[in-house]
């Protein structure tokens, strides 16, 4: 699945999350006020989202595409359900 996706730009978004959480862990430690903690989690959501949003665009752009032009044009459309009801699960 890598070559559906732009993998350097997940990574660096992945580890800007991590980065993220790892601060938000701190900052529990650190007694800081809970609305700074929320706000922080709140960013790390977001970056996780968008990061999904990443994958659904390579997942559309190369597996749906192809599956399209070279495949069962009904189960690539199944897929594509699937993996949009995936994310549309993530909250």
């Amino acid at each position: 699945m890598k070559q559906c996706m732009d993998a350097e730009n997940l990574h660096r978004r992945l580890k800007k999350i991590i980065g993220q959480v790892q601060a938000i862990d701190r900052m529990v430690d650190e007694d800081v006020p809970c609305e700074d903690i929320l706000s922080q989690i709140n960013a790390a959501k977001s970056a996780l989202h968008k990061s999904g949003q990443v994958i659904l665009e390579g997942h559309i752009r190369h597996c749906v595409l192809d599956g399209i032009e070279h495949g069962d044009v009904n189960k690539t459309i199944d897929n594509f359900t699937k993996a949009v009801e995936r994310f549309a699960n993530i909250t």
